[in-house]
């Protein structure tokens, strides 16, 4: 909604008048517009719309989640870069249900941005092995499949990397 620079001066701001009310003896309200600012704090390293999307995935609305993506006019200036890596995983995501080709290039891209979760990295290289097995690159997928198991940690993937794996054989 606002942008990332924007969010950083008008926690600045709330922080600098908190202040001040704290030394003209307002201390509940110096408190309180302090701990305002946090919130602005967190949605500079959180983007509000890339969460809002999240929120839709969760619930399987993907038109909900593709909406608030598009609400992002320039994710490169609006964004930081562990945001731009979580945008193009969120279109990877929305993507891969149609178009694989554009979903694979979202999914590197959001690789090599970085994904601040082991699990959402897990989760972006099950895809793009997924995406390499149906184009026939056996070695790339089993790299890949190699790599999402190192990263699921708790074995939340488990299933689907042993249900590609059983794919892979086939082939």
């Amino acid at each position: 909604m606002f942008h990332k620079n924007f969010k950083l001066v008008i926690a600045a701001i709330l922080i600098g008048f908190g202040v001040y009310q704290i030394i003209e003896s307002n201390i509940g309200n110096g408190i309180a517009l302090i701990l305002f600012s946090g919130i602005f704090i967190f949605l500079y390293f959180k983007n509000e719309m890339i969460l809002l999307a999240f929120l839709r995935l969760r619930k399987q609305d993907f038109e909900g989640a593709k909406k608030w993506l598009d609400k992002i006019k320039n994710p490169e200036s609006a964004l930081t870069q562990k945001q731009q890596g979580y945008f193009n995983y969120i279109h990877g995501l929305l993507l891969s249900q149609t178009n694989m080709t554009k979903a694979e290039k979202f999914f590197k891209r959001a690789i090599k941005l970085g994904l601040s979760m082991k699990q959402d990295l897990a989760m972006a290289k099950l895809n793009l092995a997924g995406i390499a097995m149906t184009k026939r690159r056996k070695r790339e997928a089993q790299l890949l499949l190699k790599e999402a198991k190192s990263l699921d940690k708790h074995g939340m993937l488990n299933e689907q990397i042993q249900m590609m794996k059983q794919q892979m054989k086939r082939f």
